[in-house]
């Protein structure tokens, strides 16, 4: 007996859609038009295999062109949100705001719109890579000394998740779903320092009249609390490395940078920027520019016999660059991230000898820690660091201190000297 082979024909066209009707839904080249959504379609087609995939696309008017967008597949996106989504975005059509540009995109290729693109469409300055790229040259760069670390947060983290994007269309639980991307990732004081930047990359954006609202509305820290790092080196770790500086360090341009930086009580990036210009090492000082100062206000740094020493050795490493610690090229100063990454490899050889990891930073507070124990006065002390003091200390008292700062940083390394000689 022959069979008969029925055809697949669409079930006829309802006014009433639902999730069976759509789940029943044969291939077809045209898109099926949803009779409750203005523009909503959904496109059912068959791939290899006979697998069935149904997409939803909006269909909308732009600048007397007719685009179609995808906003998800069904089941996946039910039908109530799919029309959600074409309501909200034909009205933001209505606003003037594209679309397309309100939906993360597929593939991001972050990149700055062109003076002429801004110009020919009043939307390209609305972007998220112009909005980048303005904060960047009109507020990090003329505000900050070293922007480089907030571009880094822009590139690594907010250009490529929004690329594309209108920030107009910006919404608070996409704000908090990146930031809870970057905790996810184990990286909680990161999820702060980023949350921070958008606060201001949006406040930004609101004066540029860019957007008119900010979707940064947190009341938390993204990354919780930070606890203040309380680690300073204790006598028996510093007579340890004070012993063998070289054998406990592995590298004997960091060896001499630590110590220096122990006797000193100076940041990382201060000595990294350093010119041999600046030090003068027979009348013993370290003269710090307001340009590679914390706060833009440089100091004078006291040196004794014994950073003097190692300031030697490190100008012998130097060779006849201009820089206290150059590239192998000796045309630059090296990153002072180099500096952290190279201890990070010396962790397990100060284990071996009783030294728990530490950072660079944490040499300033031990030295800080070690005056405070030695009775040094504090405004002192805190003038050795080059601390911002009081206001209206700051502002009447411009006396340097040289004098009263040797006399702390000789107290200081006579000090280290007795650990280092005691047996």
């Amino acid at each position: 007996m022959a069979l008969t082979l029925q055809s697949h024909s669409a079930p006829p066209q309802t006014r009433r859609w639902t999730a069976t009707y759509l789940a029943a839904l044969p291939p077809r080249t045209a898109p099926y038009t949803d009779p409750g959504q203005v523009g909503l379609q959904l496109l059912v087609r068959a791939k290899k295999g006979g697998q069935l995939t149904r997409t939803w696309l909006l269909r909308f008017k732009w600048r007397d062109v007719e685009p179609r967008i995808v906003l998800g597949h069904f089941p996946e996106t039910p039908l109530d949100a799919a029309r959600g989504e074409a309501r909200r975005l034909r009205e933001l059509s209505s606003q003037g705001i594209d679309p397309r540009r309100a939906r993360p995109q597929r593939s991001p290729a972050p990149r700055r719109p062109s003076t002429l693109a801004v110009a020919s469409n009043p939307n390209a300055r609305h972007s998220v890579e112009f909005l980048v790229s303005e904060f960047t040259e009109r507020h990090l760069r003329t505000r900050r000394k070293r922007p480089e670390y907030a571009e880094a947060i822009l590139a690594k983290d907010i250009l490529p998740t929004w690329s594309g994007r209108d920030a107009r269309t910006i919404e608070p639980t996409e704000v908090l779903e990146l930031l809870d991307g970057i905790v996810a990732r184990g990286s909680k004081v990161m999820a702060n320092r980023t949350a921070a930047l958008l606060g201001q990359l949006f406040k930004f954006a609101i004066h540029r009249r860019i957007v008119t609202t900010t979707p940064v509305q947190l009341l938390y820290r993204p990354g919780g609390p930070e606890r203040s790092r309380e680690r300073i080196l204790s006598d028996e770790e510093l007579q340890v490395f004070l012993e063998d500086p070289i054998g406990a360090s592995r590298f004997e341009r960091l060896a001499h940078v630590m110590t220096v930086l122990l006797l000193t009580g100076q940041r990382r990036g201060e000595l990294a920027l350093a010119r041999w210009s600046e030090i003068d090492l027979e009348a013993r000082t370290w003269r710090i520019p307001d340009e590679n100062a914390k706060g833009g206000r440089g100091h004078v740094v006291p040196l004794s016999d014994w950073a003097v020493r190692s300031l030697r050795a490190l100008k012998n490493l130097s060779a006849r660059s201009k820089w206290v610690l150059p590239t192998p090229d000796g045309e630059r100063h090296i990153d002072p991230k180099q500096l952290t990454r190279s201890l990070a490899k010396c962790r397990s050889r100060m284990k071996k000898r009783g030294i728990a990891a530490f950072t660079l930073h944490d040499l300033r507070r031990t030295c800080r820690t070690g005056l405070a124990r030695l009775k040094v006065e504090p405004h002192v002390a805190e003038r050795v660091l080059n601390h911002v003091q009081e206001s209206v200390a700051g502002t009447y008292d411009r006396y340097a201190y040289l004098d009263e700062k040797r006399a702390a940083l000789e107290q200081w390394a006579t000090h280290l000297e007795r650990l280092r000689s005691a047996t």
